[in-house]
């Protein structure tokens, strides 16, 4: 109760105490009264009530005269006169430093009204009275009372004076302030305290003390109220008060707003619009009802900051003012309590969902200290008393609008396979996570390089294994080139070198998408037994010498360009002669053969360095994203395999010098990577050098057609498409309630066996939600890849039904099952670059719209279904027709919106 300042209100005042005297008892009875007893000025104090002020003078001239015995005394005390208390008698505000039992005496307030019944008050004065407050442990009456300086933010240059209690809560400055500004009831105000500094702090939580908010006398206090457009005046930057303006004159369809995209926060944008558009949730927040709800003490919340950010976009985007808004504040909380949504990469928003449900839970719960609740097993007893107790004990520590309106029950059953111990539980959830029936084919696109030089390379697309090996990509290859898959060696080529030659047994999950491959026809004489004919299969690079950077035939001036190749040599033509021809006849599409005009002798300089080459071993294969030291260790590919070369073949004596004939390109030893000669190095000479053709640059632009040398064909199944037959919603639903087998990454422990067991587990559906949240499991993560499921869900945009699913089934209710569509979050795109967008239904107009970031246009139904679709939001009938709004003839029609239906061919990416 307000401490007004000693109350200038002369209603307060004993305008003339004779006509209102009681009957005066004897002066003993009345010393009695005063002194002694319950009502007397001696009882203990208690927190809370009321004692007043009364001036020492006139107070011990009361006792003399009581203590006389004689009523006609000249000692009667006449009138209560505290007129010595107070600075002056105009706004009758107490002196300060008044000490008690010198300048006045307190009596409770039973004992006061005695005397002013007997005695009266002084004509015009108030009352001076204070309440008992209790602080650490000690009990006093406040004798003066915080004053604080109220002031409305529109009008900041007049103070208004009101005295408060140090046990007021900030709820009653709030209401003070609202009265004496004439706030009308449906307005939204909020309190800001200026500090010692000199800047202004909110008055978050209005259930605290004055004490807790540690305010001090003297102090300015700012009230805010709420724009029209939803907006806070404080929050609006100078800068854009002429816009904000012309926002106000704007009259638009409440909830038809777009929201700005910051950077990369499409996502954010998406899971806001679909969220704005749940009725229930939306009408909590219009309505203020969270202002009774925020939780500032929960330890798992966010100090109601999230709440109340969330609910002034709400605010704004439903007031009807604003074509777009910025959510820049929201953004900047949401990264200050989840830094994983700080800066500006994209993200996803079911993850954000998920983060601001729980944030609004905790911000929003109505459980101020949760208790701790033991989970019961089942122990054989029936389903729905368990069910029963579950949700009770959820409801016990989970109390909020995001409970009453997203969370459901789920029935979990775990059958031990040694024992056959069964195990239920029922667990709360706020979302289903349904996974999509995967298939359980990959496309690969891959390009085949023939053995024979006047064949371009082909473009492939296999159908193949998602779980399948190299060799099966080689056999699907195979049906298509007639090429026996033991002739081929598949790599992946990366900056014109091999990045990988593969072994046949490692897994396709190691290939991305996005990887070049190549498969290379070799030979397949490369049976191992007396007197075979074996291969070796050489990687070939191309390099050209750039002159400007030509420092002593090293490295750096030569440049990879090309498609490096994998030619099979026969072990009988090793020699630098017989490699330089069998080169130059696999290059023969693309590299025109000299005349003898064009022929000449070569530098015996340049023959003399080249006369050695590292003993031919394994093909080198491995990784070349290491490009450190130059060793060419064995190959991944064909490591101990029937291709590679025995290490007893010819060491570098067997090979005879190259013929000191001019030729179009020289050959190099180097490493994996083609880019250091080996022979400036001491390596392993058992490992199997990489060749590099390297050519001079008036000799590659006389000889080799580049035009040429990127050519390729594509083979007739590149222009097939894989159709992937769309899905109905119900088949994700029933995967997600089948029963399945534990990961051994995940096991259960059985309390019968006492071991961790690899138990089966089935989810039923056993309480359903008010909205249901359905998040369609499109994104795939594995080890070595991760990938985007593009299937076509088909939903219902009306009567979903749950029926089946839910266990145990109310016949006599059966709209409880029924839902229809009212939001659903879309990305477009792959898993690097994508977008979001959103499809809501308006919970006034019952119109659909589109909302891409800023824009906004309204679309059919048929257009709502989408390969894009990830997230739906459904709405029980039930809840819909329960709360359904009424049509007011008188409401203004809706103005059209902007834009253009979304076309879901081409979708801007950000």
């Amino acid at each position: 109760m307000a401490m007004a300042a000693v109350a200038a209100n002369p209603s307060a005042t004993a305008e003339d105490p004779e006509p209102h005297r009681e009957a005066v008892p004897g002066l003993e009875s009345q010393r009695r009264q005063i002194e002694n007893g319950e009502s007397g000025r001696e009882r203990p104090l208690r927190a809370g009530e009321s004692w007043f002020l009364v001036e020492q003078h006139w107070y011990r001239q009361w006792e003399v005269y009581v203590q006389g015995g004689e009523q006609d005394s000249s000692t009667f005390p006449g009138c209560i006169n505290n007129a010595k208390l107070f600075e002056d008698q105009i706004n009758w505000c107490l002196k300060k430093g008044l000490v008690e039992g010198e300048d006045y005496v307190l009596l409770p307030s039973a004992a006061w009204h005695f005397l002013v019944g007997w005695y009266g008050l002084e004509q015009g004065q108030p009352p001076i009275e204070r309440k008992v407050v209790e602080l650490r442990g000690t009990r006093k009456v406040e004798v003066y009372p915080v004053e604080l300086l109220l002031v409305p933010h529109r009008d900041m240059g007049t103070p208004h004076s009101a005295q408060f209690s140090q046990i007021d809560s900030i709820d009653l400055v709030l209401r003070t302030a609202r009265e004496k500004f004439l706030v009308r009831p449906e307005k939204e105000t909020r309190l800001w305290v200026k500090n010692s500094q000199g800047s202004f702090e909110r008055l978050c939580n209005t259930r605290v003390t004055v004490l807790d908010a540690a305010l001090k006398s003297g102090q300015l206090v700012v009230m805010e109220t709420r724009s029209k457009d939803g907006t806070w005046p404080s929050a609006q930057p100078q800068a854009g008060n002429k816009a904000s303006k012309e926002d106000e004159d704007f009259q638009g369809q409440p909830g038809i707003c777009g929201l700005t995209n910051l950077g990369n926060t499409c996502f954010m944008n998406s899971a806001l619009q679909c969220l704005s558009n749940v009725p229930q949730l939306t009408e909590y927040f219009l309505k203020n009802r969270y202002l009774e709800e925020l939780n500032f003490c929960n330890p798992l919340g966010m100090k109601g900051e999230i709440a109340e950010a969330y609910a002034d976009l709400v605010k704004q985007a439903w007031s009807g003012h604003h074509r777009s808004i910025v959510p820049q504040v929201f953004k900047t909380k949401v990264g200050h309590f989840a830094s994983q949504f700080l800066g500006y990469q994209q993200h996803d928003s079911q993850e954000l969902l998920s983060f601001l449900l729980d944030g609004l839970h905790e911000d929003l719960n109505r459980v101020k200290k949760k208790e701790y609740v033991e989970l019961c097993d089942a122990a054989g007893r029936p389903d729905h008393e368990v069910a029963q107790e579950a949700w009770q004990n959820h409801k016990r520590r989970n109390d909020s609008v995001i409970v009453d309106t997203f969370h459901g029950l789920f029935k979990s059953t775990l059958v031990c396979p040694d024992c056959g111990n069964v195990s239920v539980t029922f667990d709360p959830f706020c979302y289903l996570s349904v996974p999509l029936p995967v298939s359980h084919k990959r496309v690969m696109e891959v390009f085949f390089v023939s053995m024979d030089p006047r064949r371009k390379p082909e473009q492939h697309r296999l159908v193949v294994p998602k779980k399948g090996k190299i060799s099966d990509l080689c056999v699907a290859l195979a049906k298509h080139t007639g090429v026996s898959p033991e002739r081929m060696m598949v790599a992946d080529v990366f900056s014109h070198r091999f990045y990988k030659i593969y072994q046949l047994e490692e897994s396709l999950s190691s290939i991305l998408d996005r990887d070049d491959i190549f498969i290379y026809e070799v030979s397949g004489r490369s049976a191992i037994c007396e007197n075979s004919r074996e291969d070796v299969v050489l990687p070939i690079y191309l390099r050209e010498r750039t002159p400007a950077r030509d420092y002593n035939n090293s490295y750096y001036g030569l440049m990879l360009f090309g498609h490096p190749l994998l030619v099979s040599v026969p072990r009988d033509r090793l020699s630098w002669d017989s490699l330089y021809h069998i080169l130059l006849y696999r290059l023969s599409r693309y590299v025109t053969r000299p005349s003898s005009d064009d022929e000449d002798d070569g530098d015996e300089k340049d023959m003399a360095a080249k006369d050695s080459i590292p003993k031919p071993g394994h093909v080198a294969g491995g990784s070349s994203q290491n490009p450190g030291p130059e060793q060419a260790g064995p190959s991944s590919g064909v490591a101990g395999g029937s291709r590679a070369p025995v290490n007893n073949s010819p060491g570098p004596s067997h090979w005879p010098q190259r013929a000191r004939r001019k030729h179009l390109f020289t050959l190099q030893t180097v490493n994996s990577n083609g880019t250091s000669d080996r022979s400036n190095f001491n390596e392993d000479t058992h490992a199997q050098p990489y060749i590099a053709i390297d050519w001079e640059p008036e000799m590659k632009k006389r000889y080799y057609n580049e035009v040429e040398a990127e050519g390729y064909v594509k083979h007739d199944c590149v222009g097939y498409v894989l159709k992937k037959a769309p899905v109905r919603l119900r088949e994700c639903i029933e995967l997600f309630t089948t029963m399945e087998t534990l990961e051994k990454e995940n096991p259960w422990f059985c309390p019968s066996c006492k071991q961790h067991q690899l138990a089966t587990k089935k989810l039923d559906l056993w309480k359903l939600p008010e909205t249901l949240i359905i998040h369609l499991k499109r994104f795939s993560y594995t080890r070595f890849s991760r990938e985007k499921l593009d299937t076509l869900v088909e939903f219902p945009i009306r009567d979903l039904d749950f029926s089946e699913f839910v266990k145990p089934q109310n016949e006599s209710a059966p709209e409880l099952y029924k839902y229809d569509l009212i939001a659903v979050s879309n990305h477009y795109g792959g898993l690097r670059d994508g977008h979001y967008t959103t499809f809501a239904c308006n919970k006034d107009s019952g119109q659909w719209h589109y909302f891409d970031d800023n824009s906004v246009s309204p679309v059919t139904e048929n257009q709502i279904e989408s390969k894009a679709a990830y997230v739906l939001f459904y709405q029980r009938q039930d809840v819909a027709r329960r709360a359904k709004p009424q049509p007011d003839l008188s409401d203004p029609p809706a103005p059209p919106a902007c834009g253009q239906p979304p076309n879901s061919e081409f979708m801007d990416v950000n």
